[in-house]
């Protein structure tokens, strides 16, 4: 009797007409969800003798069914595939793979670290999250330095000696303590201002900061060292001046000017011919610098007697505005393509 069920159902699988989805899921849930499997569990009441027939004749059907269902499947789902993509033109170019751009502060930055690492120069990294000591006090800031009014300082309104730091020469502090002279670093990192937001200014803004202690340091090394960094990377018709100015951490002090070529026939090459930058000077401000203080040092555990050094920072959006004829510092964190763009040959 069930052999006899096996060769008609046999012959209904062979003539079960398959046309779509729907009756491809009538055709598995008919014979390989409900019949065959019903077939295997009848082999438990086959006489001993018959049950190797039985059981070869239930696989050739289970297998008959399967191959039925897969090779009908294969085929709906290729008629369905070239249903939904016969409107396409495969012969139409494919979307370009652009890569993105090396943002413009990025490609200053690494400039600065190739001009200085040549130099013997290695880098120091510290927190942007900074004490009042590493921050001011060990920088020879007064208790009633401007810098450290509100105006000036992110200070954490909880904590009023945790603050964002102002500039990278927490870092200086930071190195100077842990190492023994010589000492030759940059500090390249983020640092926050309290101030409004315009075309010449941010409340956050980049810095690289550099010092050299040794026994001998003098002002012409310093000089030398600043020097060939603008000829490096403004280009080696680059006029330096110093003037004289006052940090509280060095003594003597100065801020570093280049020429922007003001008077030059072709008009003013740093400000692109508008001299919007210098201001109709001729000359550009790009950093401060001076031998650091000798209560710097001894701050930091430095004997100033035997050991002197310099010190210098800048500002790379400054450098950066200079260098490729920005405008708008504001342009760097807009994130605008339009703007980013355009240094993607640079």
């Amino acid at each position: 009797m069930s052999l006899e069920k096996i060769k008609v159902l046999q012959g209904e699988i062979e003539q079960f007409n398959i046309t779509d989805k729907a009756s491809l899921e009538q055709f598995r849930l008919a014979y390989l969800k409900r019949e065959i499997p019903a077939l295997m569990g009848e082999i438990k009441n086959i006489a001993p003798e018959s049950r190797k027939e039985y059981g070869q004749a239930v696989n050739t059907l289970k297998t008959l069914a399967e191959e039925k269902f897969f090779s009908t499947q294969d085929a709906l789902d290729t008629a369905s595939a070239g249903s939904q993509t016969s409107g396409l033109d495969f012969t139409l170019p494919t979307i370009p793979h652009e890569l993105g751009t090396i943002h413009p502060i990025t490609l200053v930055r690494n400039r600065i670290v190739q001009i200085f690492e040549r130099l013997g120069f290695a880098q120091a990294d510290g927190p942007e999250i900074e004490d009042d000591w590493h921050n001011f006090t060990a920088l020879n800031f007064p208790p009633d330095h401007p810098a450290r009014e509100m105006q000036d300082t992110f200070f954490l309104e909880k904590n009023p000696d945790i603050a964002l730091r102002t500039h990278t020469s927490s870092v200086q502090i930071r190195y100077m303590q842990a190492h023994k002279p010589p000492m030759r670093q940059i500090m390249l990192g983020r640092v926050y201002r309290n101030e409004a937001i315009s075309a010449r200014a941010h409340c956050f803004f980049h810095q690289v900061e550099g010092i050299y202690i040794d026994e001998n340091v003098s002002l012409l090394d310093l000089k030398q060292t600043l020097y060939h960094f603008a000829k490096e990377m403004f280009g080696a018709g680059t006029t330096v001046r110093f003037r004289p100015s006052f940090f509280p951490f060095t003594e003597p002090s100065a801020e570093l000017d280049i020429s922007c070529g003001k008077h030059n026939p072709n008009g003013c090459s740093l400000c692109g011919g508008s001299q919007n930058i210098c201001k109709g000077s001729g000359w550009v401000e790009i950093g401060g610098c001076g031998m650091i203080d000798p209560n710097v040092l001894e701050n930091c555990g430095i004997d100033s007697e035997k050991y002197t050094g310099f010190a210098f920072g800048m500002g790379i959006e400054r450098i950066t505005m200079l260098k490729y004829q920005i405008k708008d510092l504001r342009l760097f964190s807009e994130n605008d393509v339009r703007f980013l763009r355009q240094f993607a040959t640079i």
